[in-house]
């Protein structure tokens, strides 16, 4: 039931990350938002390498060549953004065969498999593909909550539950709300 309840909210990650991505421009899903150069399509390109690491190449099995890990980019943090040459369909079609690759992991051994996790310090390097899960797990429910803010800067569309909460108007007057109470610290 718990591995159930694991794989299922892993899924429900992946794809509000992908979500983050309907509807926007090539140019908007490229560029940087954040300070720190945050963008969706690099959010995504990102993960492509956490689940093909930990979820696939750590618990001994094949994972799709990465080029920004075989050139080492990948430490230079090449995989936090697009190059020209990395259409969206090739990232997102690579993160799709990770999922199919993580899911096959996942369906096929016990969440007590060894790992081996090789950039790890030496002393932590001996896991668990259940302890890997809920590390990719973690991180990709953080990089959908990215995902979400990054689109909401980009064209003001909030989260899959945004219009549910309110229309327009309440949004406009909620807002005010926060900032009024923000001003009161002025």
């Amino acid at each position: 039931m718990i591995e159930e309840d694991l794989r299922h909210y892993l899924q429900q990650s992946r794809d509000a990350v992908l979500r983050a991505l309907d509807g926007v421009s090539e140019y908007d899903a490229r560029r940087p938002v954040m300070p720190s150069g945050t963008n969706l399509l690099g959010l995504v390109k990102h993960l492509v390498g956490v689940e093909a690491g930990y979820l696939i190449e750590c618990v001994g099995r094949p994972a799709p060549a990465l080029p920004w890990n075989e050139d080492g980019s990948v430490w230079e943090s090449a995989d936090m953004w697009a190059k020209p040459e990395e259409s969206r369909d090739y990232v997102v079609g690579l993160y799709r065969e990770v999922w199919r690759l993580s899911d096959a992991s996942l369906a096929e051994l016990p969440l007590d498999a060894p790992a081996f996790v090789e950039w790890w310090p030496a002393e932590r390097q001996h896991t668990t593909l259940g302890h890997l899960l809920a590390r990719v797990l973690a991180e990709t429910a953080q990089h959908a909550g990215h995902a979400d803010i990054v689109r909401e800067t980009i064209d003001g569309r909030g989260g899959r539950d945004h219009d549910d909460v309110g229309d327009a108007r309440w949004w406009t007057d909620y807002v005010a709300k926060i900032q009024a109470a923000a001003d009161t610290f002025r």
